[in-house]
């Protein structure tokens, strides 16, 4: 029994039953996810997992230093990559966050640690009989939307920071019923 948005496709299978709702705490990874809902904005996550292989190779396999350092003609190059999203304003914000979690690093901050900080380092278990009960955005995903915001982060409103969370595993929206809840 999988979550009911799980079954469309086998990319979205894998990754309902591998990644979202796991706690994770890899620097690179949270960069990924952050840039891929980034780009997800108005679209479906169907869309953006379909790409998921051409954004690893476009974006150095989400490197944050190499990414941070992308000039110009790196952004011309992404703009007319047809396996991305070819949205000037979603290229530029990812560029931008990779700079400023590189200058967290600068400062001895991790970026994964930043976000875990915001619950204790305790992952958040919700109980929902169903996918329609799971809010879209939250008192918690206002709270590190605001705070990202004020930071200079970029495509970091409160809908695409709920979903972050549960994509990097701090909130775990499986419904009661789904095999791969705990």
């Amino acid at each position: 029994m999988r979550c009911e948005w799980a079954n469309s496709s086998e990319e979205m299978q894998s990754y309902h039953d591998n990644e979202w709702g796991t706690p994770n705490h890899d620097e690179r990874y949270f960069f990924e996810m952050l840039t891929l809902e980034a780009a997800q904005a108005g679209l479906s996550w169907a869309t953006i997992i379909k790409r998921r292989e051409t954004y690893r190779k476009a974006y150095d396999n989400f490197d944050i230093d190499k990414v941070a350092a992308f000039d110009q003609a790196k952004r011309d190059v992404l703009l007319q990559d047809k396996g991305i999203i070819r949205n000037r304003l979603k290229v530029d914000s990812s560029i931008n966050n990779a700079k400023l979690i590189q200058e967290m690093h600068q400062h001895g901050e991790n970026f994964f640690e930043y976000i875990w900080n915001f619950v204790d380092n305790k992952p958040i278990i919700n109980h929902y009989s169903d996918m329609s009960e799971v809010p879209a955005q939250t008192e918690l995903s206002q709270r590190i939307s605001k705070d990202l915001k004020k930071r200079g982060f970029r495509f970091v409103g409160p809908t695409i920071i709920y979903s972050y969370l549960q994509a990097v595993g701090v909130i775990n929206d499986h419904v009661d019923a789904c095999d791969f809840k705990y």
